[in-house]
């Protein structure tokens, strides 16, 4: 049995973590109520007290838009947040597991990005996670796991939300210029916990199959039942996003098949499981 930390425990892939592992270990789950990341001496009394093995950092400002408004918060919690997290696991000897984001690229590619890969992030969102990568690295213990357009069964997200503007039989307007990797909480849980044994280093972790937001959405509706021609495909620009995003942010999983670890599936196949989990709540 293992005694683990998960910060951010009340998000969808926390929330998800708490579940699975607290099957079988000891896990301490952490809200922001809980924990204030960007606190240091609060971090090191936290950890100092429950001396956990590992500690997985999925406490993150993850709006990206909201990020690009209130830069400072933005670097408060992606940031000097995870810098906190990262020494008091280090004065300590326990694991620190980060979570990242696909948002560290700037979508210029045009094949997937591998871990190799030098980050230019183009957003607040993406630059402020990116530090906290290189705070996390500053110790020897950590490892980066970076993914990428996650939906889960807590908390709101893209498949949730296209869902519930189905059921109103409302038009979405959807970007279609947009590229990447939807990403099931359930797998994305999964394989962090096959990551817990292997060695440090940055891995990308997102279900297979590159897509754009239009295909992700009008696949969503057809597999639960909807017309979806309900969605509107609509490039970046027209839909007027405040904060510019990577137009192709889909990432290759070759640090997971050194380790032995499978890739994901495919994210169809992902999505099937989801809705016939959400329809039998």
């Amino acid at each position: 049995m293992m005694d683990i930390i998960i910060t951010g425990a009340n998000g969808q892939l926390g929330k998800e973590l708490v579940r699975k592992l607290g099957r079988f270990h000891s896990v301490i789950g952490l809200g922001k109520k809980d924990l204030d990341i960007t606190d240091y001496n609060q971090v090191a009394d936290v950890i100092s007290h429950y001396q956990p093995q590992y500690i997985i950092h999925t406490a993150a400002f993850t709006s990206v838009d909201q990020c690009e408004m209130d830069r400072k918060k933005a670097f408060e919690v992606n940031a000097l947040g995870t810098g906190c997290v990262a020494q008091a696991a280090d004065k300590i000897h326990a694991r620190m597991i980060y979570i990242s984001t696909d948002y560290v690229f700037d979508g210029k590619k045009q094949s997937p990005y591998s871990e190799d890969d030098d980050p230019n992030p183009q957003s607040i969102y993406g630059i402020s996670k990116l530090l906290g990568e290189r705070l996390a690295r500053l110790f020897n213990n950590a490892t980066i796991i970076r993914t990428s357009w996650l939906f889960g069964h807590d908390g709101a997200n893209f498949v949730k939300t296209m869902l519930k503007n189905a059921k109103k039989g409302k038009e979405i307007m959807v970007v279609n210029d947009q590229t990447g990797c939807p990403t099931y909480v359930h797998d994305l849980a999964d394989t962090i916990i096959h990551l817990l044994d292997k060695k440090n280093g940055i891995y990308h972790v997102c279900n297979s199959g590159p897509c754009t937001w239009n295909t992700f959405a009008k696949a969503i509706l057809k597999e639960a039942g909807f017309d979806s021609d309900l969605i509107i495909p609509v490039t970046t620009k027209e839909y007027g996003s405040s904060c510019p995003r990577p137009l192709y942010s889909v990432m290759d999983q070759k640090a997971l098949l050194k380790e032995g670890i499978k890739p994901l599936r495919h994210w169809k196949e992902a999505l099937k499981e989801f809705l016939r989990r959400e329809m039998n709540k």
